[in-house]
């Protein structure tokens, strides 16, 4: 009953928002997401111990759960986020009525359709029970994306959406075929009348013909890798989240990569039951590497604020193919808390920039500056978050990583492990020098080439709304939560997950 609420209130809010204004639409939404949320917690303490199953396409272990409440939480932040983010043009057409409000209306229902809908989309890919089912979610959550991300209907913003849905529906083309012919080393060994589930190929797995499953495998990684966001096939990634309203930036960021690589971790399941992990460890390594050490680079000369973000995006998905590609118990689970950590923490910190550009009117960091004096409440948190995802003490991240790092060191990747620690280093400061320019540094600081295209005299000191820097104070108390004492549950979870992913039940 559970996964099924799960997978149908987002769904009604979704169709709720065709009839309903602008306040019910915004209530609607943060109700939606609060309930998954919650209905996503009361999901941990059984799969702890066996698999949840409802109805014949629905499934849930501590795998899926993980991803499902990095999304929920998501979702129920965003949602409140949302408020705050269209306020200012609810006033205006307010103020201007006529054709104006006309606008405002539909432009907001649109909004809240497809925040609801990419929600739905990306709750149902780890809940759903087979490859073909899940390739299909993942295919949604392209769909509805793609248009969230055009929705302002900007020159830059449709480029950015025409970009994406190329490069991801190339991805995905590529991904469907690993999935054909995982079906078909499938049928092998069950007959060509199964379904694909993730059980019946888990079960198996070791009387599965290794060469069509080595392919497969390769296949998932570079498809499903579009839209993770791994080298070389990233390219789209910048463009959307720079282009995107600011609430459908933080999902991408925080949820979609995430719940793509979900499903490449599906595929691997049943690559090392059927082929030994050297294999799916090595190429996990490969591409984990050249993307964390590309992301890496980039930051040091973005210019662009959202962009910024969105190589810290790259640069975590590498984290977590770096991560998996070690095995070792303590590393997988530290991928698992890395999911959560970074979906607050690159959530929260999307949301910190969508302030700034909100105040500032520019998503170009050399037009931010003096931002701690601006906004009083969002200038720190944006910090402390920006600090977070750079792996600082004590939040989840540099616990995740400090946990990766482990299982590298004790399974005897200790080079990878070192690669992995310098590299993180130079996205640290790439990431950081950048954030405390546009925070801290006063305005009299900047060069004279710099100061006429320079925003800091305008505007007035304050919030642009509560309801934008509520989301952000939460995901820093996620994010403490999860650095300094996780709840017991959460850790029995990654453990069980770990387990899961190394092909053993506890």
């Amino acid at each position: 009953m559970i996964l099924i609420l799960l997978v149908t209130i987002p769904l009604a809010a979704t169709v709720l928002s065709l009839v309903l204004p602008v306040k019910a639409n915004q209530l609607v939404a943060v109700l939606a997401g609060l309930a998954t949320f919650g209905l996503a917690i009361t999901l941990v303490p059984s799969v702890t111990q066996h698999t949840v199953t409802s109805a014949r396409y629905l499934r849930a272990d501590a795998l899926s759960v993980v991803f499902l409440l990095g999304t929920t939480f998501l979702y129920a932040i965003t949602a409140v986020y949302t408020i705050g983010y269209l306020a200012d043009e609810a006033a205006e057409a307010r103020k201007l009525g006529g054709l104006e409000g006309v606008r405002f209306a539909r432009y907001s229902r649109l909004f809240f359709i497809g925040l609801n809908a990419f929600a739905w989309s990306m709750i149902c890919a780890p809940l759903v029970n087979g490859l073909a089912l899940l390739w299909v979610a993942v295919e949604v959550t392209t769909v509805v994306s793609a248009l969230l991300v055009a929705i302002d209907d900007t020159d830059n913003s449709t480029e950015a959406a025409w970009k994406y849905v190329l490069i991801a529906s190339c991805g995905l083309g590529i991904a469907l075929l690993a999935t054909i012919l995982m079906y078909y080393a499938g049928a092998e060994v069950l007959g060509q009348s199964y379904d694909l589930a993730i059980d019946s190929l888990q079960r198996v797995a070791d009387q599965l013909p290794q060469t069509p499953v080595r392919l497969a495998f390769l296949l998932a990684v570079v498809g499903f890798g579009t839209k993770v966001g791994l080298f070389p096939v990233h390219t789209w990634l910048p463009d959307a989240h720079a282009e995107a309203p600011t609430p459908i930036s933080a999902l991408l960021s925080g949820s979609l990569l995430a719940v793509s690589f979900y499903a490449i971790l599906r595929f691997y399941q049943i690559a090392i039951g059927a082929l030994g992990p050297a294999f799916p460890q090595r190429t996990l390594l490969v591409f984990g590497v050249l993307s964390l050490a590309l992301a890496a680079l980039y930051l040091f000369e973005q210019r662009n604020l959202k962009r910024m973000l969105a190589y810290s995006s790259m640069e975590h998905m590498g984290i977590l193919a770096i991560g998996v590609s070690f095995g070792a118990p303590i590393a997988l689970a530290g991928v698992l808390l890395h999911v959560l950590a970074h979906a607050a923490a690159k959530g929260g910190a999307f949301m910190g920039a969508g302030v700034l550009v909100r105040a500032f009117g520019s998503k170009e960091i050399g037009r931010i500056h003096a931002a701690m004096d601006r906004l009083p409440l969002t200038a720190p948190l944006f910090l402390l978050l920006v600090f977070a995802l750079g792996a600082m003490p004590p939040f989840g991240i540099f616990r995740s990583e400090f946990q990766i790092v482990a299982g590298g060191i004790s399974s005897q990747h200790a080079v990878a492990a070192a690669i992995m620690v310098i590299l993180v280093t130079v996205a640290f400061f790439g990431l950081t020098a950048s954030t405390t320019s546009m925070v801290l540094e006063p305005a009299d600081a900047v060069s004279t080439s710099d100061a006429t295209s320079t925003v800091t005299g305008a505007g007035v000191r304050g919030e642009p709304s509560i309801w934008m820097v509520i989301p952000m104070i939460v995901a820093v108390i996620a994010l403490a939560v999860l650095g300094i004492h996780p709840p017991q549950d959460l850790v029995a979870l990654f453990a069980e997950g770990a387990n899961e992913l190394q092909g053993v039940r506890s």
